[in-house]
């Protein structure tokens, strides 16, 4: 049990003369520094997992694949969708501090809620544009990639020549389809874990705002 809901027995036992009787004033300030902390907790981690998957692909050495997406107009797609993303990652982490400092400076308990819901939905968004960003920009890049790709033109050729056509695209829908299947898979196995367990607390305090009337 959380301290909140310490002081919210503590605060509905009237009978109890013993101990100091809550105002709905102090069972506003303690949601209000609670939901502060979990924003707080949603920038800094957003941040720390940008950090994250920057450092990694610095770390990782350029493979022979990106060498050969680089000699088509795929590589020039790719660095615009890169700078792209970086702009609204950007964005998100200027929407994650804007709404921290709103909340902590919050002095009304309805204006709390709206702020609440806005994070909330701000969250969503993110982890929406991450999961979307990867699958469009995998496919654009494939598109091009089929069209100019020395390798991948002559396999092509090779399958039409051959009769297989369709059975070489249904193996690279399939297995293109299954990466993304695993890769969204895992990211969003994440960001439950992470995200998730901060909203449920963040709607938590939402609901316990309603339940107060104010």
């Amino acid at each position: 049990m959380d301290e909140l809901e310490i002081l919210k027995k503590d605060w509905n036992k009237k009978e109890n003369q013993n101990f100091p009787k809550l105002s709905y004033n102090d069972i506003y300030k303690m949601i209000l520094k609670k939901s502060s902390s979990i924003v707080k907790w949603i920038f800094i981690i957003s941040i720390l997992e940008f950090l994250f998957w920057t450092v990694i692909s610095l770390a990782i050495k350029e493979p022979e694949h990106l060498t050969r997406i680089n000699k088509t107009d795929a590589g020039l797609i790719l660095d615009i969708l890169i700078v792209l993303n970086y702009a609204v990652l950007l964005y998100f982490f200027y929407l994650f501090y804007k709404n921290y400092k709103k909340i902590s400076v919050t002095d009304n308990a309805k204006t709390l809620m709206k702020n609440i819901l806005k994070t909330r939905q701000t969250v969503k968004n993110y982890v929406l544009f991450n999961l979307l960003f990867i699958i469009i920009s995998t496919v654009t890049i494939l598109t091009i990639e089929f069209r100019q790709d020395e390798v991948l033109v002559s396999k092509i050729n090779e399958a039409a020549a051959s009769g297989h056509i369709f059975i070489y695209y249904t193996k690279v829908i399939l297995i293109t389809g299954a990466i993304l299947a695993i890769t969204t898979g895992v990211l969003l196995a994440f960001y439950w874990l992470i995200y998730g367990i901060l909203l449920k607390r963040l709607n938590k305090n939402y609901k316990e705002l309603k339940k107060m009337d104010i």
